[in-house]
């Protein structure tokens, strides 16, 4: 048997966590990057990204944060907004299936001029493996 041919184990509980972390960082970093963005608006578009990413399998926490002053150059009157960009955008996650749980961030990083998305904290079993034909109460 050669190496690529080897049975692998499924995914952990906790590595599904971590996984599922990933996706939702990425999905918010990719679905509204762009969207124009003003100081009275940022706070309710902050709230919409909770409220929608909230509404998705194994999140327990989620905070977004846009600083609209990290932002590109600011228009005038009617035009008086920016598009938000990785600079403005901070994300902390929390998902968990009740008996693990993974603490998750998106945040630029200057030093490395990109938008880092990061596991902060892990909790759980990283041994335990579903039984077969068990199910989460997701599906």
């Amino acid at each position: 048997m050669t190496s690529s041919s080897r049975p692998t184990a499924p995914p952990t509980p906790l590595e599904t966590l971590c996984f599922e972390a990933g996706i939702k960082l990425g999905g918010i970093f990719h679905q509204y990057l762009g969207i124009p963005v003003a100081p009275r608006t940022a706070p309710e578009l902050a709230r919409t990204i909770e409220a929608a990413v909230g509404l998705q399998p194994f999140v327990e926490q989620i905070r977004v944060r846009i600083d609209v002053r990290r932002g590109g150059p600011l228009g005038r009157g009617r035009f008086a907004y920016r598009y938000l960009t990785p600079e403005m955008l901070r994300v902390d996650l929390t998902v968990s299936d009740r008996v693990n749980r993974v603490e998750a961030r998106l945040e630029f990083r200057p030093d490395l001029r990109y938008p880092l998305m990061s596991l902060v904290r892990l909790r759980g079993s990283r041994r335990t493996v579903p039984r077969s034909g068990s199910r989460s109460r997701y599906t």
